[in-house]
């Protein structure tokens, strides 16, 4: 028999006469016959967390193949989000060059796709929490698709600017509603392996852009990296329509639940949650500021991904560019570390976290979710490490390039997964009831600094110079990651009562 949360006594499900129930002082679960043997022939276990309904419309209860399509998909589109953002770094002097601006201002037209895809998401939450998932999702693909064609056709700044803000809006919402998707599916043990590709893929959205649109920029010209993410959004959205299914489940007014065929599994698009839609529901997701265990380990995430990512991912196209005189197709190979590095920490943060949390489980000790941030600490080491490598390492390197900066690049980039995964699903262990809020509120915060740094990093580097600008991130990261992390681990349990 397994344990259930101390707060949860009755699950109802489709068939009110089937139910869980908590039925000995001890804590054990005590079902009915059809609900255990149900649950035994789907999963092979009633030691599940949290417990299904007795319904196939449950997506706990989809088979894995469906399962890994549905996130496969939600993850790809998250990492186009991001990959739109990021699809010009390479092409910053070029398109400083036809447009006669800075490069610096030409940088802008990044920062200001990471600054909407933090806020977008406020938007989108609410009602996709209304209507479902998926439509949700195939409405940004469509109107995605249309703004990047609309950016490839625009000749001034301001207009390649307005663009670029629609189609971030369009294409923000899984790169917050993402972590709903994922916890909608898929059970506690597996969590952070599952919650890990979703973060993977956002990540992976930025270095593997400009290194892709480096040989595009190249070859065909700039313009032609936003008809390969219009393509890329059609081609999403035909893949999305026939393939994707809907996520958000609420009972028996699920919409899955109606009976199969064509219609009613791909043009059902009725309305899934009865309750209205209030207006402080769009940005419900900021209250969580005020809870600790969300916003300590939000902010510690933030701090590190501003300087292991936006950084680095900012900072090469310019500075190799001047350093070394390379064109966008080089420009672009450099973000192979930053790929490297973030497989590679996602070993760690991902399936080592499970395996961390099951293994204390199966000893009988049934560990916090504090216990998962013990890994944590590895992925501030190596961010730490990592950034200190590459400016250190790029200041030696004089006009000469050679790959130790780009050591460091893949050293960052595998702390900052490390440390994604880890406190997302940390966040969502928390309060697994309000995922997609959780996924909004760490875009947000996320973004915005991201949006902020490339303001004052050319700055600071001119100002500093390389090596002695080693000092900022390390402080900040120590004070804004590690230590309240520390104060986490230590009162977490107490701040969530």
């Amino acid at each position: 028999m397994s344990k259930i949360e101390e707060n949860v006594n009755t699950v109802v499900c489709n068939d009110e006469s089937q139910h869980i129930e908590t039925g000995s002082s001890d804590g054990e679960v005590v079902m009915v016959p059809q609900h255990r043997d149900y649950l035994l022939a789907r999963h092979g276990t009633i030691d599940l967390e949290p417990i299904p309904f007795f319904d196939d419309a449950d997506p706990l209860n989809w088979p894995k193949r469906r399962k890994i399509v549905n996130l496969v998909l939600v993850a790809f589109h998250a990492m186009m989000c991001t990959f739109t953002a990021a699809c010009i770094q390479s092409a910053f002097v070029k398109i400083a060059e036809d447009l006669d601006i800075s490069v610096q201002k030409a940088s802008y037209l990044t920062s200001l796709v990471i600054a909407i895809l933090g806020g977008a998401p406020l938007f989108w939450r609410p009602i996709a929490e209304i209507y479902g998932r998926r439509p949700i999702f195939l409405l940004s693909l469509i109107c995605s698709l249309v703004c990047n064609i609309g950016c490839a056709q625009s000749h001034s700044y301001a207009t390649m600017a307005l663009c670029r803000a629609l189609t971030a809006f369009f294409i923000s919402p899984p790169i917050a509603i993402g972590s709903g998707v994922v916890t909608e599916m898929f059970f506690k043990k597996d969590r952070a392996l599952y919650m890990g590709i979703w973060t993977t893929m956002t990540t992976l959205g930025v270095p593997v852009s400009p290194f892709i649109c480096g040989f595009i920029a190249l070859r065909v010209g700039y313009r032609w990296i936003y008809y390969v993410l219009a393509i890329t959004n059609g081609v999403q959205f035909i893949l999305y329509f026939f393939l994707g299914r809907e996520s958000r489940y609420i009972g028996g007014n699920q919409a899955a639940s109606a009976k199969p065929g064509f219609v009613n599994t791909y043009l059902n698009f009725r309305r899934i949650d009865p309750n209205p839609l209030r207006p402080v529901e769009f940005i419900r997701p900021l209250f969580m500021v005020v809870r600790p265990c969300v916003i300590i380990p939000t902010a510690a995430y933030a701090m590190v991904f501003l300087w292991s990512c936006i950084m680095i991912s900012i900072e090469i196209p310019q500075l190799y560019s001047e350093l070394f005189g390379f064109n966008t197709q080089q420009l672009g190979l450099q973000n192979l570390a930053l790929i490297i590095g973030t497989v590679l920490g996602e070993q760690i943060g991902g399936r080592m976290s499970d395996a961390w949390m099951w293994h204390r489980h199966r000893r009988g000790h049934f560990p916090a979710p504090e216990y998962r941030l013990w890994l944590s600490y590895i992925g501030f080491g190596l961010a730490i490490c990592g950034v200190v490598v590459f400016l250190v390492q790029l200041d030696h390197s004089g006009n000469t390039w050679n790959i130790t900066p780009l050591v460091g690049v893949a050293i960052a980039s595998a702390g900052n997964q490390v440390v994604t995964t880890v406190m997302i699903t940390y966040i969502v262990d928390c309060y697994r009831e309000e995922a997609a809020s959780i996924g909004v509120f760490v875009t947000f915060v996320r973004q915005t600094w991201g949006f902020i740094g490339p303001f004052w990093f050319p700055q600071m580097l001119a100002n500093l110079g390389l090596v002695k600008s080693v000092g900022v991130p390390i402080a900040l990261i120590v004070a804004v990651s590690i230590v309240p992390t520390i104060f986490v681990q230590w009162l977490g349990s107490r701040w969530r009562k």
